[in-house]
């Protein structure tokens, strides 16, 4: 049992936002209590006490669109031009998921899982791709989750770029995944079906995704209408936008994720909205990538659940945060937009998205949810409450202010120092395999 306490306590539940002085006590993996900190700690005068001095305790975040192996592409040399969306993906993506191999995968793994633990980062729905080192990938990813003790939702991402025979076996990957985490029975690993994106996929192999995902409700996790590229290609070669040519394949259900979405019309809206699916906003990527902004929020007054990933840009999901609160003032042209929309981004539809991969409740600290917590290295200099701590989040807190990290009810960061691996030894082993990776370019 433990007992985080001796700090500012923001819980995401709306019935009992802040305790100025409050504790967290854990049993297991679940949240036993919450409340103030002179009570409970003689409550539960037995439990190890986490002693936030002062600081301020939260629940871990949770980044709904994450690329793992995008780790291995930081510091690397790009060949090849990159002026628009298509030749970023031609010499720089591409050219990694091809060189990526199991021993890559896994590194970049071991290393983004660490970077997410440092940043305050408990859950992670990933989005993988390694074409010509396929199979065996995901369980690879899954393998390193377990061992570092990270929440995460996994999936690979079908495409017909590299050939019928590598769909194939993409769309055997997801299934066989999918089949094991569904045995497994956790709310710690679950598997998605992922796709690229609709212009990297015939109908043909679409077909064949559905065929495949009809005894399964796991849902997809696909880019939709990234790039302008994705929207002329639907419709010169199929005489449809996106989300219409998609959804002739049954792709939108609850669980689905649909990636970006920044080419849609209403019509497409209609259909997202009446499907149920999720969306994630991805805002540092688009803007990196120049392939527009995101109607992030006409969608959200449309109802259409909107959640925030990073897309492998970062793992610190307070970045994200920041920047997209700015990115929608700036495109609007109006100050008084996104200070509401971008906190339920993050905290609630998040939430949500994950209790739907994983039915468990997460990113909330309230009795019965899961021991998913973190302490910021954060003392307020003005006064905080339960009408200002987004505030507070947006301009004080940043992900590497993250002391301590618990999920699932165990420790696996306190006081900066990763306490399930060797943290060292494996980045060093990582350096050496991207380094060799790099050569093969």
């Amino acid at each position: 049992m433990y007992i985080f306490g001796n700090g500012r306590v923001i819980t995401q539940d709306k019935n009992n936002p802040y305790l100025e002085d409050g504790a967290v006590v854990v049993q297991d993996d679940k949240i036993i209590d919450v409340g103030e900190f002179k009570d409970l700690s003689r409550k539960y005068s037995d439990a190890e006490f986490i002693n936030a001095k002062g600081r301020v305790i939260m629940p871990g975040f949770i980044n709904t669109h994450m690329h793992i192996y995008s780790s291995f592409a930081r510091g690397m040399k790009v060949t090849g031009p990159t002026r628009n969306f298509d030749e970023i993906l031609e010499n720089l993506w591409w050219k990694v998921d091809k060189n990526l191999t199991l021993e890559g995968t896994k590194y970049s793994a071991y290393a983004t899982y660490i970077d997410c633990i440092k940043n305050g980062v408990t859950t992670v729905i990933d989005h993988h791709a390694s074409p010509y080192h396929l199979r065996g990938s995901l369980m690879t990813i899954g393998q390193v989750a377990e061992e570092i003790g990270i929440r995460a939702s996994l999936s690979y991402e079908v495409s017909d770029r590299d050939g019928e025979e590598i769909a194939r076996e993409g769309i055997e990957e997801n299934i066989e995944f999918i089949k094991w985490a569904n045995e497994k029975n956790s709310d710690m690993i679950s598997g998605m079906f992922g796709m690229h994106a609709a212009f990297t996929l015939s109908d043909e192999t679409l077909k064949k995704c559905q065929e495949a995902m009809e005894p399964y409700d796991n849902g997809y996790h696909i880019h939709v209408a990234e790039g302008y590229t994705d929207l002329e290609n639907s419709l010169k070669v199929h005489g449809k936008r996106v989300v219409e040519r998609l959804n002739d394949f049954g792709i939108f259900r609850e669980k689905t994720i649909a990636v970006h979405c920044i080419h849609v019309n209403s019509h497409e809206l209609d259909i997202i909205e009446k499907s149920k699916c999720n969306v994630v906003h991805n805002p540092e990527s688009n803007m990196g990538n120049a392939v527009g902004c995101s109607p992030a929020l006409h969608m959200m007054k449309r109802g259409i659940k909107v959640g925030l990933g990073s897309d492998g840009y970062t793992s610190d999901m307070l970045e994200s945060y920041k920047v997209t609160n700015v990115l929608h003032k700036h495109h609007l042209c109006d100050p008084t937009v996104a200070w509401g929309e971008t906190p339920q981004m993050l905290f609630d539809n998040n939430s949500e998205i994950v209790k739907k991969q994983f039915n468990c409740e997460s990113g909330i600290l309230k009795i019965g949810g899961k021991a998913d917590i973190i302490i910021m290295d954060y003392l307020p200099h003005t006064e905080m409450n339960g009408d200002n701590l987004y505030s507070h989040i947006l301009f004080g807190m940043a992900g590497r202010g993250t002391v301590t990290t618990m999920v699932n009810g165990k420790l696996v960061m306190r006081d900066r120092v990763i306490l399930t691996i060797d943290e060292e030894a494996v980045l060093a082993k990582a350096r050496e395999v991207s380094k060799e990776m790099w050569k093969s370019f």
